[in-house]
């Protein structure tokens, strides 16, 4: 799951994506409203962490904006403003939850994951179910009968991004956007087929029904057999 947090307080920011990292989310910080705006708008993203008070632009005009432009894209709000017409605000405005700081990480946890599920419906728990395949994102893990696999952060990531947009075809400018980040390179597009081999193999080693086409010249797609 790839997510942007627009938070200016770098102390926060810094540790923010730590977390994040260590429990295999990709993450893209940025420090102000108006780069965030711009980064939302690219629709790259799963869920979106928006601080309310922001240099250049407010969080509250960045949600504005990025609904106008039909963005659907989950947001929460980050604040330390906790009064009811401040929550009612961001909530009326577009946000799909709203965090008061301090909070505990656990919890800022907990509220991606529901976001992330809220319209997967083969996710229960916090695993994904596919065809015989189960998959742990948060673990990186795809087990199949008594049989279990460990994945890369990499491939987990790849894998995620498959079986959310599963059936669809995914150009590989997409996969490149969502898994390494919109500044990923020539030499990276060229070599993206290698990791599609590894993840490919691990599947057919558990022979869990799930497999990843490769749409030529187009990109690839996830697909129950």
């Amino acid at each position: 799951m790839r997510l942007l947090l627009i938070e200016d307080e770098v102390m926060l920011s810094d540790a923010l994506v730590y977390i994040l990292k260590k429990n295999n989310y990709s993450v893209d910080a940025v420090y102000d409203g108006i780069q965030g705006e711009e980064m939302a708008e690219t629709q790259i993203y799963d869920v979106i962490i928006l601080d309310r008070m922001l240099p250049g632009k407010n969080g509250i005009d960045v949600l504005k904006n990025i609904r106008k432009n039909k963005i659907q894209t989950p947001v929460i709000i980050l604040t330390a403003m906790d009064s009811v017409s401040n929550r009612v605000e961001g909530l009326d405005n577009g946000a799909d939850d709203y965090l008061i700081k301090p909070f505990s990480t656990e919890e800022l946890l907990a509220r991606i994951r529901a976001l992330g599920r809220r319209h997967v419906d083969f996710i229960q728990d916090d695993n994904i179910k596919l065809s015989s395949l189960i998959f742990d994102p948060l673990k990186g893990e795809i087990e199949c009968g008594e049989k279990k696999i460990k994945l890369t952060a990499k491939e987990s990531q790849l894998l995620e991004l498959l079986v959310r947009n599963k059936n669809q075809v995914l150009t590989k400018d997409q996969i490149l956007d969502r898994v390494w980040g919109i500044d990923s390179n020539v030499e990276m597009n060229n070599n993206i087929e290698v990791y599609f081999s590894y993840l490919r193999k691990k599947l057919r080693e558990l022979n869990c029904g799930v497999k990843i086409e490769t749409i030529r010249g187009i990109g690839y797609c996830l697909k129950e057999v």
